[in-house]
């Protein structure tokens, strides 16, 4: 939500500007941030749900892609011992997407009145994730911000790649299937309404299976507006489902459970994990903040349960590599790598190097789930086509025959 203010900064100089908040609070906070005290604070009115309004939000959206360049952009000016404040002032006035843009000037003016950069980057949580603002408050701390940066655009570029591979791979079987359906749905409702009419008018004896798609066709035809109503609420129904956190978990669940897929989503997790606490352990980062930070941005109801039960049993002390080892989704050489990596004090390194593993994993899943599912749609459309032009063209043989 954006706020128009009005204010006087610490000279009585007065100020005037804008500021994007999720609520006046938070608009009041990031003003008086910047070293400013308000005068007046009104929210800007914007026409709601115009297509005009949804078609820029779209459009202005921030992206994976643009969160990576900005990250080693940051990292080169840091290591050319560019400040911190106008590095963001200066991405500010070259970046091209209108809403990063406003993001990294607000960034600057909070920099300006005192902020630090992870408190500044804090306050955008639709674009810097809390795993991205812990990295750069453990390089702040630790003073290696421009290694802080260039490790956030390597691990984003890893987890796009990963995660857009696999999911590329879903929507193509998911494509062709939604493509072969919707054939068959306008071949039993159009067409063979059409022809099954002059094969009960021929009197002539009708095999069982032509019986079948006949009866299936006229239910289809007879019952359409019902069977849509039906789809659509359960539709609803889902989706209502879903947002709960029954519904999450359930549905996280089921993804683990499909054959095969389910593999490739654990994989997928597993690499997620893996990369997080490398990367956020290598950085300096202790091993419970680290596991606080991948409970919220592993994205799985499973795996986030048992990092939160892993992130207890480490608070009492016990290993990190004993307490996974309980769980049958975590696999065991994960599980004794880790045990290897504590006892030799090289646990980000080993992490890392499981992460590669399973990205290795998840890339060789994809290629052999691709090179499975083509042959096996071509055959799957051939037989369902095959199948329901047999059942009518064959009677319609036999007629022709006895004629």
């Amino acid at each position: 939500m954006l706020f128009s203010y009005k204010a006087v900064d610490k000279a009585g100089a007065p100020r005037e500007g804008t500021v994007d908040a999720q609520n006046i609070e938070s608009a009041i906070e990031t003003v008086e941030t910047r070293g400013y005290t308000i005068v007046s604070l009104d929210p800007i009115n914007k026409a709601k749900n115009s297509f005009l309004d949804v078609e820029i939000t779209w459009f202005d959206r921030v992206s994976n892609k643009d969160v990576v360049i900005l990250s080693r952009q940051i990292a080169t000016l840091f290591e050319a011992q560019v400040s911190a404040l106008r590095i963001f002032r200066l991405l500010g006035t070259e970046i091209e997407n209108p809403k990063l843009q406003q993001i990294l000037n607000d960034v600057s003016n909070d920099l300006q009145g005192g902020s630090s950069i992870s408190r500044a980057l804090a306050r955008h949580p639709d674009v810097f994730s809390e795993f991205y603002v812990s990295m750069v408050k453990a390089g702040e701390e630790s003073g290696t911000l421009e290694k802080t940066f260039m490790y956030l655009a390597d691990y984003l570029d890893r987890m796009y790649q990963v995660v857009s591979k696999a999911r590329n791979a879903l929507i193509y079987p998911a494509f062709v299937i939604s493509i072969f359906i919707g054939v068959m749905m306008l071949m039993l409702t159009l067409v063979i309404p059409n022809i099954s009419a002059i094969l009960l008018d021929s009197g002539q004896e009708i095999p069982v299976y032509t019986k079948i798609v006949i009866g299936l066709s006229s239910f289809l035809t007879n019952y359409i507006g019902l069977i849509l109503v039906f789809i659509t609420l359960m539709g609803v129904v889902y989706w209502q489902f879903q947002k709960t956190e029954a519904g999450k978990r359930t549905v996280d669940e089921f993804k683990l459970a499909i054959p095969f897929i389910g593999s490739l989503y654990q994989k997928l997790f597993l690499t997620r994990i893996c990369d997080n606490l490398a990367t956020m352990l290598t950085s300096g980062i202790s091993m419970v903040q680290a596991l606080e930070v991948t409970a919220e941005v592993v994205d799985n109801r499973v795996y986030k349960e048992i990092i939160e039960s892993t992130l207890i049993n480490v608070k009492g002390g016990r290993s990190f590599a004993d307490s996974i080892a309980e769980y049958p989704e975590i696999p065991g050489v994960l599980a004794q790598m880790s045990k290897v990596g504590e006892e030799t004090g090289k646990l980000g390194d080993i992490l890392s190097t499981l992460a590669v593993f399973y990205q290795r994993e998840v890339n060789n899943a994809v290629d052999t789930l691709i090179s499975l599912i083509e042959p096996a749609m071509i055959v799957l459309l051939g037989l369902g086509v095959g199948v329901l032009l047999a059942s009518v063209l064959i009677p319609i043989y036999n007629i022709t025959g006895a004629i």
